[in-house]
């Protein structure tokens, strides 16, 4: 299929990020919360309705590294401001992830992808190659900044990936020399790719975004409030730190808490511990029950936005719901995709 290359709003955009960050960012995330807190809602109720049967998460975040090479401004694992402790997940517990969730029968979405960047790993390739051994009906994506990415590295992970997403991170809304290489190549040679969805994304490294939990480098001057709507993130994904924990989301950049331990249970297991129960008891009513997640403004429009409607319609359409539904619509995402 075509190379995708992507620019939120265009020249426009991109200046407004630039001359009014603030102002950019706010009106951003008011639309956001404006448009999908019915939706929102909706999937949080029909996600509950088991507690003893819930459905499967939609996305698997795997981080086998936590660490990146940008210097993204929003993000506090930039290579400069990069407080945490370094973590890099053993074989042993890599292949323990990946067969319990074949053993589960997850089909959704998994990345190798937290707050980092997943070409640091050297056995990335491998990794890849095992997780689509196992998990043959997973979407499986990479998110990348293109920083290590070349031609020969594209080829060698092609065949393990259904989507690459290359976010060209700049100042100038240029794509970066290894970017265009790429660009070049795919478009150069589109039969090869013919299977692989490649998307570029036009990305400023300087742009104001959420807060993620307060931890944003260039949101620290702010006045904290209370964020009282709902967040999704506890009911849709699953984030696994290097060291095997299930974490919040993506905006602990730290790493701190831990809702289960692969050490001790497996990955469905602790996909409904209790304190993943007791989390999103707190939310289903607002962020403001929880200390973490009380002053975070973070909200996914893309992906999970996207999967939670198609559960939503298929559970309206088939007036069920549960895991069964959850594994069946995935197979439906990954045809979509």
């Amino acid at each position: 299929m075509p190379i995708r290359i992507a620019n939120f709003m265009g020249r426009f955009g991109w200046e407004a990020q630039k001359r009014f960050p603030m102002l950019a960012s706010q009106s951003y995330l008011k639309a956001m919360f404006f448009l999908r807190a019915k939706s929102q809602k909706e999937y949080i109720e029909y996600f509950l309705r088991d507690p003893e049967n819930v459905p499967y998460p939609n996305v698997v975040n795997l981080e086998t590294i936590n660490r990146c090479n940008s210097d993204c401004a929003f993000c506090t694992a930039n290579k400069y401001a990069e407080k945490r402790p370094y973590m890099r997940m053993s074989d042993e517990m890599f292949r323990k992830i990946i067969d319990e969730l074949a053993d589960w029968g997850y089909k959704g979405h998994l990345t190798m992808y937290g707050n980092n960047e997943p070409l640091l790993d050297t056995r990335i390739v491998e990794l890849h190659k095992y997780a689509r051994e196992k998990l043959p009906e997973c979407f499986i994506f990479m998110s990348t900044n293109g920083l290590l990415l070349n031609v020969d590295k594209l080829r060698e992970i092609k065949p393990y990936i259904n989507q690459l997403i290359i976010n060209n991170y700049c100042e100038d809304m240029k794509f970066r020399p290894k970017t265009q290489e790429i660009i070049d190549y795919v478009q150069a040679n589109p039969e090869e790719f013919k299977d692989l969805d490649i998307l570029v994304q036009m990305r400023y490294v300087k742009a104001v975004l959420t807060n993620r939990a307060g931890s944003a480098p260039n949101r620290q001057n702010e006045k904290p409030k209370i964020i009282k709507e709902t967040c999704l993130m506890p009911y849709t994904d699953m984030w696994i730190t290097p060291d095997g924990r299930l974490g919040y989301c993506c905006c602990d950049n730290y790493e701190v808490t831990e809702l289960a331990n692969l050490k001790d249970c497996t990955v469905a297991e602790g996909w409904n511990s209790p304190k993943y129960r007791e989390l999103r008891l707190k939310l289903r009513t607002g962020r403001q029950n929880d200390p973490m997640c009380a002053h975070c403004d973070f909200i996914d429009a893309g992906l999970r936005m996207h999967t939670v409607n198609e559960i939503l319609k298929n559970d309206k359409k088939n007036k069920t719901g549960g895991k069964d539904l959850g594994s069946r619509l995935a197979d439906t995402f990954t045809q979509k995709q």
